[in-house]
Order: structure tokens, then C-alpha cells, then sequence
């Protein structure tokens, strides 16, 4: 809940992510969820949206750069990397 911050986010913690990969995350899928969100700033829904080949190369290896569709997003196409 947003209380007081004129309609910003709270910005996490070291310590609060760290807690909430350790407890709050119980399973791989959603700490890759969670870490691809935080570290691209993706929202879960162009997350959830991203497909083997988005993520790695044809021999296997995690792409330098993350490409978000633009039809996944507001308009616009995200490039992290």
C-alpha cells in the first residue's frame, strides 16, 4: 500500500530483496520472475510474456540484451543490457 509518497514506489532494500528471495520467493520460477523484473525494471506482465528465444541465443548462451515486444508493452520496445 501507498501511503504518502505521491504515487512513487517504495524503492527496496538491499536487505529487503535479499529477505524476499530467501523467504517470500519458495519456488525457481517465481525468483526469476522477480529478479527479471527488478533488474530490467519489466513489468511482470512483459515478463511473464518473454519466450526461451528472447532469453537465450541458438547455442544456448543468455542473450546480452533482454528485447521486450513492443506489442507487450505501452508502446514501446524495451531493450536491457
Amino acid at each position: 500500500m501507498k501511503i504518502n509518497r505521491h504515487r512513487r514506489a517504495k524503492v527496496l532494500t538491499q536487505s529487503e530483496i535479499q529477505l524476499i528471495f530467501s523467504h517470500v520467493l519458495d519456488n525457481d520460477r517465481d525468483r526469476a520472475l522477480f529478479g527479471v523484473c527488478l533488474f530490467s525494471a519489466c513489468r511482470i506482465r512483459e515478463c511473464c510474456t518473454l519466450q526461451t528465444q528472447d532469453i537465450y541465443t541458438p547455442k544456448g548462451n543468455v542473450r546480452p540484451r533482454l528485447v521486450i515486444r513492443k506489442a507487450n508493452t505501452n508502446g514501446y520496445v524495451v531493450t536491457c543490457g
